[in-house]
């Protein structure tokens, strides 16, 4: 007598269960990554801005305003504006905010105003 191998159906349905199972565990957890990539880049961005204050700080020996903040920025996609740094990360632009008061309260209003503390991208 001749044995005929192979696998049965019920172990194919098993291994399929077993897949569906990883499967269910590991898309999340990639589909989430996007997301701690971007506030990654906004902390990073942020964080570049401040170290930025920090050296025109050392370097101009008083606060800067924000047009001076801005040239000790580097990056593509950095452009001054009134209510801060506007960065651009993956293609959209946004807003690292600097204030006119060291307590990080009062917003400054235009790229004249002087800088005395950089927050962090919202």
């Amino acid at each position: 007598m001749s044995k005929v191998k192979g696998f049965t159906l019920i172990e194919l349905v098993i291994v399929i269960a077993i897949i569906g199972v990883l499967s269910a565990i590991a898309i999340p957890k990639f589909i989430d990554l996007s997301a701690d990539a971007l506030s990654a880049s906004k902390k990073g961005m942020s964080g570049a801005v401040k170290s930025s204050h920090a050296i025109s700080i050392a370097d101009l020996k008083t606060f800067p305003t924000v047009t001076q903040l801005g040239t000790y920025v580097n990056g593509e996609g950095v452009a001054v504006v009134a209510t801060g740094i506007q960065v651009d990360i993956d293609g959209t632009n946004y807003v690292v905010p600097t204030y006119t008061d060291t307590n990080c309260a009062t917003a400054t209003a235009a790229v004249g105003n002087t800088v005395k503390c950089v927050g962090m991208i919202p």
